[in-house]
C-alpha cells in the first residue's frame, strides 16, 4: 500500500517527537544534567525529586516507542502532561525558550505537536497500528 501524504506527515512527526523525547531523556536529563541534578531541579521548582526519575523514564521508553511506531495514539496522550508540566516549569521565565532558563513557548508547542500526533495516530511504517482512542473518531463524517 502507497501512504497518503497524512500518513507520511503523521510519521514525519512521529519520529521528530519521538527524536525530541529520546534526546531529552537520553542525552540531556541523563548525561547533561544528571538524574541526580534533574532530581535537584524537580525539588527547586516544588516536585518532588522522584519525579524526575518517572519523567526521565516515561520520556525514554515514550520516544523510543514513538520512533518505531508502537501504541503511538496512547504513547504521546501520556507524554502529554510531561509537555504541559514542562511549560509549567518554565512558564516564569518569559515566551522565548531563548531566554535565560528557558521560556514556555517550545514545551507549549511540543504539547500541541503531541495532541495533533494523537489525533493523526502513527502514520506510516509504524510497527504497530494504534487501536483510535474511545474518544476520537478516526472516520470522516
Amino acid at each position: 500500500m502507497i501512504p497518503t501524504s497524512t500518513d507520511l506527515a503523521a510519521f514525519l512527526l512521529r519520529i521528530a517527537l519521538g527524536a525530541m523525547f529520546l534526546a531529552h531523556s537520553l542525552i540531556l536529563k541523563l548525561f547533561v544534567f544528571t538524574l541526580p541534578g534533574t532530581a535537584r531541579f524537580f525539588t527547586s521548582i516544588g516536585l518532588p525529586a522522584r519525579s524526575a526519575y518517572v519523567v526521565f523514564v516515561l520520556e525514554a521508553i515514550g520516544g523510543a516507542l514513538l520512533v518505531l511506531g508502537v501504541q503511538v495514539r496512547w504513547v504521546s496522550l501520556i507524554l502529554l502532561p510531561i509537555l504541559l508540566g514542562a511549560t509549567w516549569a518554565h512558564a516564569g521565565n518569559g515566551w522565548m525558550f531563548g531566554y535565560p532558563n528557558g521560556g514556555w513557548e517550545y514545551p507549549l508547542y511540543l504539547a500541541l505537536l503531541a495532541l495533533v500526533q494523537v489525533l493523526l495516530g502513527e502514520g506510516a511504517f509504524a510497527l504497530q497500528r494504534s487501536r483510535p482512542l474511545p474518544f476520537i473518531s478516526t472516520q470522516a463524517a
